[in-house]
């Protein structure tokens, strides 16, 4: 029927990352773990906190060693972007703002000015809301190609058991 070949055309058919430590890696073993491909961009000499990005990863190579560079592109080469943080709402001025790290930051930034969508996944005890609200993100805006970002895991050890468990639950449910 017309509505099965459009709720199949409404898939993640693919989650890209830039492997650093943390969100990213946690973002590229949900698709590993859902048999979904997967790549992106990392940084020149497959540059991160750990060492070089692990091979099973299949990432390619930016030109250059900095960051922002690898950030740029899978941003561009995605439909939309989950940023994760583990910092709650803060008010600012009478609105609530977001504590990013600064590549997250970066990340959203580069959304905004490129128009991509992109959502700040704020896990917390219920993960079953917070995957009903990526669900709903992805089907608001029909994602196919999914860039997973947020902090390295030295600066925040829960962001790759978060990303991991998250996009694969939503994942499940939205494809």
């Amino acid at each position: 029927s017309e509505a099965q070949r459009l709720s199949f055309l409404a898939m993640i058919t693919k989650i890209v990352s830039g492997g650093q430590t943390g969100a990213d890696r946690g973002g590229l073993e949900a698709a590993i773990a859902l048999g979904i491909p997967h790549g992106g961009w990392c940084p020149k000499g497959r540059k991160a906190e750990d060492g070089p990005v692990p091979l099973r990863y299949n990432l390619q190579e930016t030109k250059s060693v900095d960051y922002p560079e690898r950030t740029r592109l899978n941003v561009k080469d995605s439909d939309a972007t989950l940023i994760f943080t583990r910092h709650p709402a803060v008010q600012c001025g009478g609105a609530f703002e977001v504590k990013l790290s600064r590549g997250s930051e970066k990340t959203k930034e580069l959304c905004e000015s490129t128009g991509k969508p992109y959502l700040i996944v704020l896990p917390d005890n219920d993960q079953a809301r917070a995957s009903k609200s990526i669900v709903e993100f992805l089907k608001k805006h029909k994602v196919k190609v999914l860039n997973v970002a947020g902090p390295r895991a030295s600066s925040w050890a829960g962001s790759y058991a978060s990303a991991k468990q998250l996009v694969t639950m939503a994942v499940k449910e939205y494809n």
